[in-house]
């Protein structure tokens, strides 16, 4: 860990109870399931000479992809630390639901957490702007580098840790691509008057944007979102992604569906700590456990491109998905109604200032972006011909 990351970690972990961390770092270490020790935040203490046992839980069924990027970190953190960290991967409803891997974590129920910040958007709404926000021209990859880079994290550090009060020590990774407008039954989604009144799913700030287009708003976990299009409780929905989305049999329910669209464009995941344990733990096994998100992040990245791709495509030729582009009058009205929505969510301090924030880095960072990719539709025609015709 690099002499400025160890002290991001360290200064998210300070506060008034670091003295009672201090005195647990070094002498105490995790081991699910022994019953010796000492017991701290619910969960048994041993000696050093035993692995340290943590219990992380996803926001993501067992069989869902997601699960498998989580087991990209846990396997990197027990090879990096030659075994002596050992974690327990749980998936949702294991200990506890979704949307509650937060506040798990916080009040050390869970050692880890590994979920979206929009799922416990309910608590704050801030928490959409770290994941679901306005789009400013920045994709999730340049969103993601502003929260390592551009101020982002201290604003999380801020809003968890000072505005919430929460336990907790947060890192993001893995950039994900922009989500797809979603699942639909109908065939002739284009224009905004074909969306009017229909019920969907989606969740953050999305739900805000999407409702001020003219749709009705159900925020569910994606455990409930094939059985809700089944019952007609919605009409439409949207997840994040081919392989998600197939994992849960989406296209069992609906054969229509569209990629693209600004409404949630530029996702991660956070990998949630609780703040008692990490600073428990010696300086090499902290920096392991915040490191092993960065090099997972890259991992995931991978998988992802391969996974959705071949999933995509699979959903085409064996299940009969007829897949579409958002159409551009959809996508306009998305910013026209983000331009509507940004001034009533700046009525909050805080989220004023984590908004012009962003700003600042994108008009600054996505101007050198723009100018110098080049057209990458052009080179992708010019070897594919005919290929996005299909």
């Amino acid at each position: 860990m690099t002499e400025s990351k160890v002290d991001n970690v360290k200064s998210e972990m300070s506060g008034p109870d670091s003295s009672r961390r201090k005195f647990l770092k070094g002498g105490l270490v995790a081991a699910g399931g022994v019953a010796a020790g000492t017991t701290i935040m619910g969960a048994p203490y041993v000696n050093a000479q035993s692995p340290i046992v943590l219990k992380m839980q996803t926001a993501w069924g067992g069989g869902n992809i997601w699960n498998d990027f989580a087991r990209e970190y846990v396997d990197r953190v027990h090879s990096m630390s030659g075994g002596r960290i050992q974690i327990d991967l749980l998936p949702a409803g294991a200990i506890v639901k979704a949307f509650q891997v937060m506040d798990a974590v916080s009040d050390g129920i869970l050692d880890i957490g590994h979920d979206v910040p929009v799922y416990w958007y309910g608590k704050n709404k801030a928490a959409s702007l770290f994941g679901t926000g306005p789009v400013w021209g920045g994709d999730a990859n340049n969103m993601m580098a502003w929260w390592y880079a551009g101020g982002g994290r201290e604003l999380y550090r801020e809003l968890t840790q000072d505005i919430m009060g929460l336990n907790v020590v947060g890192m993001f990774g893995f950039p994900m691509p922009s989500q797809p407008f979603g699942w639909f039954k109908d065939a002739d989604v284009t224009s905004v008057q074909d969306i009017q009144g229909l019920k969907y799913r989606t969740v953050g700030l999305a739900a805000d944007l999407l409702q001020e287009m003219g749709m009705a708003v159900a925020q569910l976990p994606g455990g409930e979102i094939v059985p809700a299009m089944e019952r007609g409780v919605i009409d439409a929905f949207e997840f994040n992604n081919p392989s998600s989305d197939s994992d849960f049999g989406a296209q069992d329910v609906a054969k229509n569906y569209y990629l693209g669209s600004y409404h949630q464009a530029s996702e991660s995941f956070e990998w949630l700590f609780n703040r008692d344990m990490l600073e428990s733990l010696d300086d090499d096994l902290q920096a392991i456990l915040i490191h092993a998100v960065e090099a997972a992040s890259t991992s995931n990245t991978a998988s992802a491109l391969d996974r959705y791709s071949a999933d995509l495509q699979s959903l085409q030729t064996e299940s009969g998905v007829t897949v579409h582009r958002t159409s551009d009058e959809i996508l306009a009205a998305q910013l026209e109604a983000w331009s509507t929505l940004i001034p009533t969510l700046e009525e909050d301090s805080f989220m004023r200032r984590v908004m012009e924030s962003q700003k600042e880095w994108v008009e600054r960072t996505v101007f050198y972006e723009l100018m110098n990719q080049p057209d990458l539709q052009l080179a992708y025609d010019h070897f594919f011909p005919g290929r996005l015709n299909m």
